[in-house]
């Protein structure tokens, strides 16, 4: 795919992301193994490759701007790699391969597609940024639309955490947030995610 295609293909997502379009968006596999109080599910992960990069929190357009590079070019063959959804953001650094906190020590990460992956993902040419091999977990997330706000988020992770510990499920990392639209996307139409990694069962 040639630049322009690709740059106009990216603009089309945007645009269709504002109304909360996403389908054209390629997503990690996943099931859904039980449902728990207040919209909160357990999810059963594939294993899935993930670029990542160190950053201040959720919202950091550098950490962004850095994964973005990567996908549009920044790798050792110069080559071109669709968007993907969600964004993780959120989360301690765990073992090798974990997400986001807002704050000092976390990571955005952006999920390579399948074909990407299975092809041999190329590697990053800029400082910081890493490819990692996330393996096979559960996690719980809980989805809402609205305003990411740091106190929506708040509510948001309080509710996952207090579900989780009133259903004796034991929690692997601190919640993390997962973004599956653009900022600019009509707050409504948003699918937001909290979650949580799970020890293992």
């Amino acid at each position: 795919m040639d630049k322009f295609v690709y740059y106009l293909v990216t603009l089309v997502e945007s645009v269709l992301g504002v109304f909360g379009v996403r389908a054209l968006y390629e997503q990690p596999r996943y099931s859904v193994v039980q449902h728990l109080d207040r919209g909160v599910e357990i999810r059963a992960y594939e294993g899935r490759l993930a670029v990542e990069t160190d950053s201040r929190g959720q919202g950091d357009g550098e950490a962004f701007g850095r994964l973005f590079r990567y996908i549009t070019g920044a790798n050792r063959t110069g080559g071109l790699i669709a968007m993907t959804a969600p964004v993780e953001a959120g989360g301690q650094r765990i073992a090798m391969t974990v997400p986001v906190e807002q704050g000092a020590g976390g990571t955005m990460r952006f999920f390579l597609p399948r074909a990407v992956a299975e092809a041999g993902a190329p590697e990053p040419t800029e400082a910081g940024v890493r490819l990692v091999q996330v393996p096979p977990e559960r996690i719980a997330a809980l989805r809402f639309t609205g305003s990411l706000s740091p106190q929506a988020r708040s509510v948001h992770e309080r509710t996952l955490t207090d579900v989780l510990a009133a259903s004796n499920q034991k929690l692997q990392s601190p919640p993390f947030f997962m973004g599956y639209d653009p900022p600019f996307s009509i707050p409504f139409l948003r699918r937001n995610e909290v979650a949580a990694r799970l020890a293992s069962p």
